[in-house]
């Protein structure tokens, strides 16, 4: 008679095989037709009721005065003519590459003095309220400060990018390093890791969920805050960025610039995080096995 008794390692071996045969099942990757149901659908249905109400409104003449609200049709003319013209794209990409710049030296800024304000209590105590206070202070507050200083100029964006990005993510990686579990940095410490070595293997791989909230916040402000600055100084040396563009709207009265301005703000801004920041949220969280689909 064949004994049915297994040994402690077959077990273990049933385990580890039951353990990969889970990880490559939640490894698969997502159908297109659930991707498209879940994720892609829905957004271009709440897009086309926007669309539909908006008409609505002028068609039953809720609001029958075009200079307050233009009709689809008068913007989708307004996008087809600076398509034509090509200054389309032009707007875009002066705004969307002094955005991108701009955030990359908050990046290089704000990340080694989140890591300094978290880990001495000294530079904490004397810093952290200033940055708290920053972070909350509008960022159209520092555009007279700078163009004083610096003239209508790049650098005058940049620093307005700067004195509104750097709180966020600084504060955000203060934050992401006060959740790290201390048996982390015991251990790291155990290992040899201590100084920049543990900051950069144990610290800010550790921090990288609350760091990561706080880049995306930090893109937020950098992409507000150059709107601001974009709106207030104007200058033909600067070129037409959105900000520009919508204030060109406000002054010529044409309230279909305004919302071909107003709908490619909220364009990039919505491809920025689809494009950058979800898969790298999605990469992190599914990393530390949180994330399971998509």
């Amino acid at each position: 008679m064949a004994s049915t008794d297994t040994t402690p390692a077959q077990d273990a071996g049933s385990v580890e095989a039951g353990l990969d045969a889970l990880e490559t099942s939640t490894a698969s990757r997502t159908p297109f037709r659930q991707t498209f149901t879940q994720k892609i659908l829905p957004p271009i249905l709440a897009i086309a009721l926007l669309v539909l109400v908006w008409q609505a409104l002028i068609s039953f003449n809720v609001v029958d005065d075009p200079t307050k609200l233009p009709t689809p049709a008068d913007v989708g003319a307004e996008f087809k003519k600076a398509w034509l013209e090509g200054t389309l794209l032009e707007y875009i990409w002066t705004s969307v590459s002094r955005g991108l710049l701009g955030f990359l030296l908050a990046l290089a800024i704000g990340t080694p003095l989140g890591l300094l304000v978290a880990r001495v209590k000294f530079v904490r105590a004397a810093i952290g309220p200033i940055l708290s206070g920053l972070q909350s202070l509008p960022s159209v507050a520092w555009v007279p400060a700078a163009v004083i200083w610096l003239g209508l100029s790049n650098s005058m964006m940049y620093a307005v990018i700067l004195l509104g990005a750097v709180p966020s993510i600084a504060n955000g990686l203060v934050s992401g390093i006060d959740q790290v579990p201390p048996l982390f940095l015991r251990a790291g410490r155990t290992m040899g890791a201590t100084g920049w070595k543990g900051a950069l293997h144990i610290v800010l791989p550790a921090a990288l969920p609350g760091y990561l909230a706080g880049l995306k916040q930090g893109w937020a402000f950098s992409w507000r805050s150059l709107m601001a600055a974009e709106i207030i100084a104007t200058s033909p040396d600067l070129g037409v960025g959105l900000g520009a563009l919508l204030e060109n709207g406000r002054t010529a009265s044409s309230m279909s610039m305004v919302f071909e301005a107003i709908i490619l703000i909220l364009f990039v801004g919505i491809a920025i995080d689809l494009l950058i920041f979800s898969p790298l949220e999605r990469r992190v969280l599914r990393s530390r096995g949180l994330l399971v689909r998509g």
